[in-house]
């Protein structure tokens, strides 16, 4: 009998493991209660390695969510683009293009559980700093998908529509968390788990802004 190949190993450079050891302690403590000297104890790297990659505990901050947030980025708007291609006029959609890479990530199994919980820190905890980053560097993001809502539902005004999609941000990090009454039944795939929680989202999102 040939013998079974050895799973293969994720290997991970050093600022690799700075960025998971920072993400892991930043969802437990918080982005104030974290010190550079237990990322670098996580991470079993010296000082000297997180100055020379990130220079700040302020850009360790910035980096772990570029880490996460340039991927789903790209794929909201691959989605937004495709979704306006192929059903032009149709809200649901273009809300599914917004959810459904959160919910993925959500679901990632190298660290998407921590980087929710990081998130849901970013909204407890004031960080003018990260805010300012967020907004500079994915605020493009959000306007794109403003601008194709509102085409969907153009009797919305613009303040109208930036509270809804606040509170759709809001909904989506909740239900990225999956911390509501709705647990996994026993016997449910987390890929089927998302991807209900998705189209309970979408639907529920539609009403609001068709309402």
């Amino acid at each position: 009998m040939a013998a079974t190949a050895p799973a293969p190993t994720r290997h991970f450079s050093t600022k690799d493991r700075i960025l998971g050891a920072a993400e892991e302690l930043f969802a437990q403590f918080g982005f104030t209660g974290t010190s550079l000297r237990q990322v670098t104890s996580r991470a079993d790297v010296n000082i000297a390695a997180v100055n020379y990659h990130f220079g700040s505990k302020e850009n360790l901050v910035n980096e772990v969510f570029r880490r996460r947030m340039d991927d789903m980025s790209a794929q909201r708007l691959a989605a937004l683009r495709a979704a306006v291609a192929d059903a032009p006029g149709e809200l649901e959609p273009i809300l599914a293009a917004f959810v459904e890479p959160a919910l993925a990530l959500a679901q990632d199994r190298h660290g998407g559980a921590s980087f929710v919980r990081v998130v849901a820190r970013a909204y407890a905890e004031k960080n003018d700093s990260l805010r300012k980053f967020l907004s500079d560097h994915y605020g493009h993001v959000l306007r794109e998908f403003a601008k194709a809502i509102s085409a969907c539902v153009p009797a919305l005004s613009k303040e109208e529509l930036y509270w809804r999609l606040d509170f759709l941000a809001g909904a989506l990090t909740y239900a990225m968390a999956d911390f509501g009454l709705i647990k996994r039944p026993a016997g449910v795939t987390e890929a089927a788990h998302r991807e209900r929680a998705a189209r309970e989202l979408i639907r529920f999102a539609a009403a609001g802004f068709k309402s």
